[in-house]
């Protein structure tokens, strides 16, 4: 089975890129599920549902996000919903609205838990330990049969996200990176057949900093002023996502980057 993720989509350029390229990137690749994180779909915080529903008919299957979870107040109403496709992070602290993995299928009925787990290093905010909640799911959802296990770690540090790689490898067939939104050069099958990639990248403007307008961000570093990050709208976009293979049973053969840029 092939799985296809795309990292952080930025508010509607990332939307648009996406129109653009997913359609030919699902009939070259015929991946059997595709995900997404949509943490900053709506205008770059969080999402709507709207924007889940506009992704939804280009080919995105369920969606994963990360720390601006909260930042749509429609899009928050909507987690509660199990019919809505967005988990947010699994180590949110309890009592949080909506829940951190699904088990959902593809287009040849394998089963397929997804789970989102988000980093503590360098985060602003203080989450349960994302390796002990690991544990948890997998416990929890050992009973089930499922075909594949994949797991988005939303995290800064990009030592958090190998660590969480090598602690899951041989017990998930994939762990991906995302919220740095720079895709990375590392992918590759851990020894015990998980697949990792520290980060999947982002989708929007490539002539920005991580999306946004980058004279709004330099004047931040320049003045240590807090600022409203507005997406960038101009310029070139960029396209990002991997494509892994999975046997079956629970392990990885092979993981590529997918690239577009126009």
């Amino acid at each position: 089975m092939k799985i296809l993720f795309l990292g952080d989509i930025v508010a509607k350029p990332g939307r648009e890129t996406v129109k653009k390229f997913l359609p030919d990137v699902i009939k070259k690749y015929k991946p059997g599920l595709v995900i997404a994180n949509a943490e900053n779909i709506s205008h770059g915080n969080g999402f709507a549902p709207d924007a889940i529903s506009e992704m939804q008919k280009v080919g995105i299957d369920f969606f994963t996000s990360g720390d601006h979870a909260w930042g749509n107040k429609v899009g928050l109403m909507h987690l509660g919903d199990p019919k809505f496709p967005v988990i947010r992070p699994a180590n949110f602290p309890e009592g949080n609205p909506g829940k951190g993995y699904a088990i959902v299928q593809d287009k040849m009925m394998n089963r397929i838990l997804v789970v989102n787990i988000i980093g503590r290093v360098f985060m602003k905010k203080h989450f349960d330990c994302p390796f002990r909640t690991m544990d948890r799911i997998l416990q929890e959802t050992a009973h089930e049969k499922l075909d594949a296990i994949f797991v988005d770690i939303h995290a800064e540090a990009t030592s958090e996200k190998y660590a969480m790689g090598f602690y899951l490898n041989g017990r998930v067939s994939a762990v991906v990176g995302t919220h740095t939104h720079v895709p990375t050069a590392d992918y590759r099958i851990l020894e015990n057949g998980t697949a990792f990639m520290s980060d999947a990248g982002m989708s929007g403007s490539l002539d920005s900093v991580i999306g946004v307008k980058k004279e709004v961000i330099i004047n931040s570093f320049l003045t240590q002023m807090p600022v409203k990050h507005e997406p960038e709208i101009h310029g070139k976009m960029v396209f990002n996502a991997c494509l892994i293979d999975v046997d079956g049973k629970n392990k990885s053969t092979k993981i590529e980057h997918i690239q577009h840029i126009i």
